[in-house]
């Protein structure tokens, strides 16, 4: 990492020194742990502030900040939803940041993360079909599954007000216009600040129809 990266971060974001300390201490946890568990694509490790943090950050900027619950399904490596939790314990501290993930290992890296760096976190290591209903404000997924098994997951998780924030690639039009096959919602769709091609959708009113 060099210093203008995490500079320009902290300026895109208005986040303080202990922030971007916090999220130097996860880059160097996630190198450390990433031969063995593989929790991102080796040839990113060099770009994780753009690929990853930058990528994840944009939607704390989308999401309502008075919110104080959020759950990240399909967890992963932690993004979005440990680079939220970071971001909320400066911004948002009474926010608890749920990271719903299953495969062990992974929830294991996680924890590790949340305890080192003091975060307000809780580690769910179930599938998401068995969780019982999460009732959160924000819902979030990256890369997880196509955007109608999306709106499935928040259907049972997702407060009836609340808000479904799901980056997607190029063919996030495709996916919009299947989803809608089925589903009727309001949705703006964000440039992403990591990829010309991609979209932030911000989801709200999910019905089925």
């Amino acid at each position: 990492m060099s210093q203008s990266e995490a500079e320009r971060f902290g300026a895109r974001f208005d986040v303080s020194r202990e922030t971007l300390e916090r999220l130097e201490a996860y880059e160097s946890l996630l190198a450390k742990w990433n031969p063995a568990i593989n929790l991102v694509s080796k040839s990113t490790l060099a770009d994780t502030w753009a690929r990853h943090f930058l990528d994840s950050a944009q939607l704390f900027d989308l999401a309502p900040i008075e919110a104080r619950s959020w759950a990240d399904l399909g967890a992963g490596g932690g993004f979005p939803g440990l680079v939220i939790a970071v971001m909320s314990l400066e911004k948002t501290p009474e926010r608890e940041v749920v990271l719903v993930e299953s495969d062990l290992r992974k929830s294991a890296f996680l924890s590790t993360v949340s305890r080192e760096l003091g975060l307000k976190t809780r580690i769910l290591a179930k599938r998401i079909e068995e969780l019982d209903p999460l009732g959160v404000e924000i819902l979030s997924a990256r890369a997880l599954a196509p955007l109608s098994q999306l709106l499935e997951f928040a259907e049972r998780h997702l407060r009836p007000d609340g808000t479904a924030l799901f980056p997607k690639g190029a063919r996030w039009q495709e996916e919009l216009a299947q989803a809608r096959e089925s589903w009727s919602f309001d949705c703006e769709a964000s440039p992403s600040l990591s990829d010309p091609n991609s979209v932030v959708l911000k989801i709200n009113g999910a019905k089925r129809v």
